[in-house]
């Protein structure tokens, strides 16, 4: 996969929402109403309230004590005791001290997220009776807060200290998952967060850490920050643990992931010159599911996506063409997706902090609304035109086809590459073509579109006028990743003519199957098509033929049964 990184930093959403609270005028001071103020610190007023004996007990067991006892503000909300038994904060700390044994990092560990950060928000916030806002918890939840509320628990005002304010609460704070954590929670959906999650990482970042001593030359950090990476987030244009965006999954079940994944192993496998072809293959087929399964509520508002769906990956009506090579391609976008048969028909629905998980009781997306694409070769590309045969071809010629012609908006592009036979050359010319991101096992429809000279100059002469025959052959790389010879590629037309003064549409072969595939970005396209002119000396003097081609572009089309 594209090696991508991104930062989830809960630091800057805390500070943020702290500084437009903090900063709305002063009616938010003038309403102040904190019922006691204690001399010490947040600590110290946890521990002096026996209510709260339960809550204070898991905080020191996970080591939150010493955090409440710095000069750092924060906001304590409490759940009392008769609300949070002891054999519930025995049950965290039993969950803590086992996590902690398995190397699970402190920020990671559910006790600590889903609980303690859950209670605790950086910097001193304030009620009054006009408070009505939403405030960010250490863990990056965001949690409503009222005058007598936070996160829908009834609340009360308590004490004022030298680092923070203290509030107890009548019911545990209920921790919402996001997507991306919800996965972990759900027996179904073991396969697809276990693939997800193996690409976590987490990096340190300097310039959002705080710096301490600087011993042997090298800085000793009071605070180390590290942020969260997942590269599967870029692929799937979906950053799926934000808490301040909205996304909708659809989450394969382990019954539809064990059905597709197998199926879907077969369209990706490489040849052994590939580095990691085994891992590509593992990755490429768990994510050919994935991709076009994450819908950003952005793009999907409330009426818009009754009639259609917008996945993260779908791309928009302008941009088709530079992508997929015409306006035409309608991938990872799905019509009436809530109708019998749709992609977001018969499932269950999951809501989380950042949106919802869908889990679907059948699979509805086809692979042909995703990775099973047309692929157009543009012959005008560089990047598609592999070489030429020097000794008889010249090199191409791009044309653009004039406005004012009548074949403008006939041609993909309103481009394409003129061949014709160097100077001095009377045998046929030849050049091979690159043919990017095929699939393994998949059968594919080969098309050669060819352009009439008219499209070039509509004054071109009748000789350049005449149609052209050629001989095409197929090559692609064997299971060594090594080309085959003239007489090992696969033949597709010995002699097959266009048309003068028309765009062909040239059938070369239908359900072809290529054993290896290419596809992923930066792969180098190992499947070629192979053209040469098949016109004697005589037909040429006859006027029958010439030995010109114009190439607009070839296609790759995914057969599909008749």
């Amino acid at each position: 996969m594209t090696r991508y990184k991104f930062s989830n930093i809960k630091m800057l959403g805390a500070l943020s929402i702290a500084l437009g609270i903090m900063g709305c005028t002063d009616t938010w001071d003038d309403h102040y109403q904190a019922t006691d103020s204690f001399g010490g610190n947040l600590w110290e007023a946890v521990n002096a309230n026996a209510d709260l004996s339960n809550f204070a007990s898991v905080v020191k067991a996970c080591g939150y004590d010493s955090s409440l006892v710095s000069s750092q503000m924060f906001t304590v909300f409490a759940p009392v005791n008769s609300a949070f038994s002891a054999d519930d904060a025995s049950q965290l700390i039993a969950s803590y001290n086992e996590q902690k044994a398995k190397g699970v990092k402190k920020k990671d560990n559910t006790v600590v997220k889903e609980f303690i950060q859950n209670h605790i928000a950086l910097y001193n916030y304030s009620v009054s009776s006009l408070s009505n806002d939403s405030i960010v918890m250490m863990n990056g939840k965001y949690l409503p807060l009222t005058s007598a509320s936070v996160g829908g628990q009834t609340m009360h005002l308590g004490k004022t200290v030298g680092n923070g304010v203290l509030y107890t609460v009548d019911n545990k704070v209920e921790y919402s998952p996001n997507v991306f954590e919800y996965l972990k929670k759900d027996a179904d959906l073991d396969s697809v967060a276990n693939f997800l999650y193996a690409y976590n990482k987490y990096e340190f970042m300097p310039s959002l850490s705080v710096p301490g001593d600087i011993v042997d030359g090298k800085t000793h950090y009071l605070d180390s920050v590290t942020v969260l990476s997942n590269e599967t987030f870029y692929e799937l244009s979906a950053k799926l643990t934000t808490e301040d965006s909205t996304y909708w999954m659809l989450a394969p079940t382990n019954e539809i992931w064990d059905t597709y994944v197998p199926e879907y192993e077969q369209y990706f496998l490489y040849d052994k010159s590939v580095n990691k072809r085994d891992s590509l293959q593992y990755a490429n087929a768990r994510m050919a599911l994935l991709k076009g399964a994450m819908f950003s509520r952005t793009n999907n508002s409330d009426e818009a996506v009754k009639d259609s769906a917008m996945s993260t990956l779908s791309i928009p009506y302008s941009w088709r063409r530079m992508y997929y090579g015409t306006f035409d391609a309608r991938y990872y976008q799905y019509d009436t997706p809530f109708a019998a048969g749709g992609v977001f028909a018969d499932v269950e629905k999951i809501t989380c902090s950042n949106g919802m998980v869908m889990k679907p009781r059948t699979w509805n997306i086809d692979k042909k609304q995703t990775f099973f694409q047309t692929i157009i070769a543009e012959a005008e590309t560089s990047e598609r035109l592999d070489s030429v045969k020097q000794a008889t071809t010249s090199a191409p010629t791009f044309i653009n086809v004039n406005s004012s012609n009548p074949f403008y908006n006939k041609l993909s592009g309103n481009q394409f590459a003129q061949f014709s036979p160097a100077r001095g050359a009377s045998q046929d010319i030849m050049m091979v073509f690159n043919v990017p991101g095929v699939l393994s096992n998949l059968g594919y429809d080969i098309y050669l579109i060819t352009a009439p000279a008219l499209a070039a100059d509509t004054l071109a002469s009748p000789v350049e006028r005449l149609g052209t025959k050629m001989r095409i052959k197929l090559a692609y790389n064997n299971e060594m990743g090594k080309q085959p010879t003239d007489k090992e590629m696969v033949l597709l037309q010995s002699s097959i003519a266009t048309t003068p003064d028309q765009v062909d549409t040239l059938l070369l072969a239908k359900d072809v199957k290529i054993p290896f595939c290419s596809w992923g970005e930066g792969m180098t396209p190992q499947v070629k098509l192979v053209i040469e002119s098949r016109v004697s000396n005589k037909e040429v003097r006859d006027g029958l033929f010439n030995r010109i081609l114009n190439v607009d572009c070839i296609i790759f089309k995914p057969h599909e049964e008749e």
